[in-house]
């Protein structure tokens, strides 16, 4: 698994939108104390459980697999001129 470029930042913009994704879909809210770990283990179940992207082999499950899981996705659904997605930061 190789880091992509800006991935921390793809990860808060992929909880971001994936928070307003599982509000509109009815699967709940993100509370504002939640720690990290937490929200991006609910934007992945939910993600996956949608078909949205496709689930880590269970011994592969991990929160940086994870994270590195919502980098990708939001990274696929963002412009192509969008600034997260140059390789300088």
């Amino acid at each position: 698994m190789n880091k992509i470029a800006n991935e921390d930042e793809l990860v808060k913009k992929a909880l971001q939108i994936g928070a307003v994704y599982a509000k509109k879909r009815a699967y709940g809210e993100i509370e504002v104390q939640d720690s990290v770990k937490l929200k991006v283990e609910f934007i992945y179940k939910v993600l996956v459980e949608d078909k949205l992207i496709q689930p880590l082999a269970k011994d592969q499950i991990s929160d940086p697999n994870m994270r590195h899981k919502l980098a990708l996705w939001i990274s696929r659904q963002l412009p192509a001129d969008h600034p997260l997605l140059t390789e300088s930061k």
